[in-house]
């Protein structure tokens, strides 16, 4: 009983006097793990837009089998982000509020690459006269974005080029 005293004194003075010199492991930055954020890598909206704009940059080269694959990466990686968005915004309502928004603002904006990658996509089909092709683009373009939204206002006017629909909509005007 006598020595647990002097043992925990010494125990606890022995702890102090190490805890001052510096700490030899370097703490990790998050951003190492944080891979998906990086818009060289992964999903996220960043690597949409960089398949939109490698898509462009083949467009403008003449090169469309290529150009119609990244907007066709474009696509299916703007699919997937609008449901994993959707599914965590469902997850966290009435749990944390702050989620759900985000997860919301994030789907807001994967809808417009949506309309883009369709709009891209239906532009080189009608290059390549295969404008039936077009049609369900446009008309995705048209429900997802609306009509009164800029893209679904012109996803329309093409659907009226085309001779899909014959009304014009004038509420875009």
């Amino acid at each position: 009983m006598s020595w647990r005293i002097p043992f925990t004194v010494l125990a606890l003075s022995t702890g102090l006097a190490l805890s001052s010199f510096p700490v030899v492991a370097q703490p990790s930055s998050s951003e190492e793990y944080r891979v998906l954020a990086k818009s060289d890598i992964g999903l996220s909206l960043d690597t949409v837009e960089k398949f939109l704009k490698d898509g462009d940059e083949l467009f403008l080269k003449g090169n469309y089998s290529q150009a119609r694959k990244k907007y066709d990466k474009a696509r299916d990686m703007s699919k997937l982000l609008l449901g994993f968005y959707g599914d965590l915004s469902n997850s966290f309502k009435g749990v944390d509020a702050l989620i759900p928004r985000e997860m919301d603002s994030n789907s807001r904006k994967v809808i417009a690459l949506i309309s883009k990658s369709n709009l891209k996509l239906a532009t080189l089909f009608r290059k390549n006269n295969q404008s039936a092709l077009a049609v369900p683009l446009l008309v995705e373009v048209v429900r997802i974005s609306g009509p009164a939204n800029k893209e679904g206002n012109q996803a329309y006017m093409e659907l009226v080029e085309l001779g899909f629909v014959n009304t014009p909509f004038r509420g875009g005007r």
